[in-house]
């Protein structure tokens, strides 16, 4: 049996017009075109519809993205604010006029329209990632451990402001996915994960699927197996598998217990964009052994890098096929 092949292309789009990511990342045109010629490339599911997709909501708040040099991706340096406190009433952004928000909205279904065979999703950001990027991480994690329940209501209120952009995107007729890499273990212990992270991305994943009327993804890096009875309790309808964690345990464990998730098993990011064809057919062949059996799973890249070489995912996706 075949596994499907998903890429997971972001700021890799920008190499198919030959732009910096920071650029194609605020012109609508370069957007739409970059992921297009992607996927007539890749053919990969989903199209995520964005370059540097953690920093959307943040910038929409009022934080500055940094111009990075060369093709780095866009990154948010400067926190907002010092305190959890400062953020618990913070009001939420306008979809229309804040940030690249409607952007990003308006290229979805561009695309969507251009592409009718493609399955088009827009990324929100989980509310701990959110957070991550309006008080910098040394803070956050601070506050973390010494203001719980103070973190706590600021990740409900992050999380409750993000139903504006589930309405939009959904009365646009896109399906968000949310991506929440910040909140994975060790950054936030699983203990911590499920007092202070949990009810929130909770909160916001029911508020996205009630919009959509179908379940929506949650893709998170790093180590996820500690916590994935959590990420499971979310209702979610589709998981990252990652190199960083016990994949075999985890498809097992998923497969078994949750057969309509999908998984997205991915390789890891240095073999994928190595010069040596053998390391990446033997990469492919453990993903092909841990998934056996199991029609749920995905072969996934990761967040392929800018310059992850074209003919590498040709190669990839030629041996899986």
């Amino acid at each position: 049996m075949k596994i499907p092949f998903s890429a997971a292309v972001y700021e890799h789009a920008a190499r198919f017009v030959n732009r910096s990511p920071y650029e194609v990342s605020r012109n609508p045109e370069l957007l739409f075109h970059a992921h297009r010629l992607a996927y007539l490339e890749y053919q990969h599911i989903p199209i995520a519809v964005g370059i540097d997709i953690y920093n959307l909501e943040a910038e929409a708040y009022g934080a500055k993205i940094s111009v990075p040099e060369e093709n780095g991706i866009p990154a948010i340096y400067e926190p907002m604010f010092q305190s959890a406190e400062e953020i618990i009433d913070l009001r939420s952004f306008d979809v229309e006029r804040d940030g690249r928000l409607a952007m990003v909205i308006e290229t979805g279904k561009r695309l969507s329209k251009e592409l009718p065979n493609a399955t088009v999703k827009i990324p929100l950001t989980g509310p701990f990632s959110v957070a991550f990027n309006l008080l910098g991480i040394t803070r956050l994690c601070e506050e973390s451990a010494e203001k719980p329940d103070v973190v706590s209501k600021m990740l409900m209120r992050l999380a409750e402001n993000q139903s504006v952009f589930c309405k939009a995107i959904t009365e646009a007729g896109l399906t968000p996915a949310f991506f929440e890499s910040a909140a994975a273990p060790p950054m936030l212990s699983p203990k911590q994960f499920r007092e202070l992270e949990l009810p929130a991305l909770k909160r916001i994943i029911e508020i996205a699927s009630n919009y959509s009327n179908q379940a929506v993804p949650c893709i998170m890096g790093g180590n996820t197996y500690p916590i994935l009875d959590e990420l499971l309790s979310t209702g979610t309808n589709y998981l990252v598998c990652n190199p960083e964690t016990d994949q075999a345990s985890f498809v097992k464990k998923v497969g078994k217990s949750h057969p309509n998730v999908k998984i997205r098993v991915n390789m890891r990011s240095d073999i994928v964009i190595s010069t040596d064809k053998n390391k990446i057919y033997t990469e492919i062949d453990r993903i092909l052994e841990i998934t056996r059996g199991f029609s749920n799973c995905l072969l996934g890249t990761g967040a392929l890098p800018y310059e992850t070489p074209i003919e590498n995912v040709r190669i990839i996706k030629d041996y899986v096929s």
